[in-house]
């Protein structure tokens, strides 16, 4: 009777583990945290984990197992674990929760030695190019246009430029997004015509943030 009981116990232990084992084998693995926060011909800035930013060429494949295998100024394509995904500039993730803001962005030097990135006014993507001369963040009435920028609300002021004195008026942006850092509420002015032919990231977004320059590499860090 005694050997009997221990050969149920024993089975009943042997079924347990094999369930234990099938159950980790369904299980599925952790949702790998990737956000793009720079994205360029044929190479992607990426964060992986929260850790800190890299950049991967395509056909490259990082330890995480990421694999590269296209990438433009609009977005980039992905491949890990047999899936392929293409993300966006600061959008989406491996594995499902909503993309939250990172705390850097990753800024290459162009051919004349400015800094450019692809980002977001209001959710819309723009151009930018950094420049520490200006007070706020400033954009022509013609792209304020195109991203549907009710700015006309705002103080109407006059504005010294390169281009002489011209018509601008003050406006609030609910959010301005530069790699992975967004932030809101921050102060701009639209320039009436076509100038600035690209958005110009002023004072009003870098005083916000830490920026590190290393030869043709940007690297800026939100402060809070």
């Amino acid at each position: 009777m005694a050997r009997r009981a221990f050969v149920v116990q024993r089975g009943a232990a042997v079924v347990a583990a094999v369930c234990l084992a099938a159950a980790l084998r369904a299980a599925p693995a952790r949702a790998l945290d990737l956000d793009v926060v720079g994205l360029f011909p044929g190479k992607a800035v990426v964060v992986i984990d929260g850790g800190a930013p890299r950049t991967l060429s395509v056909g490259q494949k990082t330890a995480e197992g990421v694999r590269l295998l296209r990438a433009d100024s609009a977005s980039a394509e992905f491949e890990l674990e047999g899936r392929r995904q293409v993300l966006g500039l600061g959008r989406g993730r491996y594995g499902g929760g909503p993309a939250s803001a990172g705390a850097t962005a990753t800024l290459y030097a162009d051919t004349s030695g400015h800094f450019v990135s692809e980002g977001s006014i209001n959710g819309s993507t723009v151009r930018f190019l950094v420049d520490t001369g200006a007070t706020t963040v400033a954009l022509s009435s013609r792209e304020a246009a195109r991203i549907g920028l009710e700015y006309r609300r705002g103080e109407r002021i006059l504005m010294s430029t390169a281009n002489g004195v011209v018509n601008a008026f003050s406006t609030r942006l609910d959010s301005v997004r530069v790699g992975g850092i967004e932030l809101h509420n921050v102060e701009a002015v639209v320039h009436e015509g076509a100038h600035p032919a690209i958005v110009l990231i002023g004072m009003s977004f870098l005083n916000q943030v830490d920026m590190k320059r290393d030869g043709g590499l940007m690297t800026l860090t939100r402060r809070f």
